[in-house]
């Protein structure tokens, strides 16, 4: 039970974060999201935001900030195998599954609920 509070906690709190980024400093929802996964990339690459995950698990691993901290983790861990050019490879290695299922899910709603624009 412990864990479900934390991780509501903690996920609720970056979600007010990327709120009042919004109200409070009229950033676009676009800008807000970019602001999320950078300060994700940061941390996790500090090496803070595992710690964040551990702490929290749901909390912290789901929210977009994640997805920054998981594409310098990606990166980090193929330059050491690779080198430079693992820079580039790594952040879609580790990624790829995230990114493809947001792909396949957006073009299935946009069958499903035909978007204006």
């Amino acid at each position: 039970m412990e864990k479900f509070i934390l991780a509501f906690i903690v996920g609720g709190a970056i979600c007010v974060i990327g709120q009042l980024l919004m109200d409070g400093l009229k950033l676009t929802p676009a800008h807000t999201m970019v602001t999320l996964v950078v300060s994700g990339a940061v941390l996790g690459g500090f090496g803070l935001y595992d710690d964040l995950v551990k702490f929290a698990g749901a909390g912290a691993s789901v929210p977009i900030s994640s997805f920054g901290n998981q594409l310098v983790k990606g990166a980090l861990q193929e330059a050491q195998k690779t080198g430079i050019i693992g820079v580039l490879t790594g952040i879609f290695k580790i990624t790829s599954s995230g990114i493809s299922a947001a792909i396949i899910f957006g073009f299935l709603s946009a069958l499903l609920c035909k978007p204006k624009g």
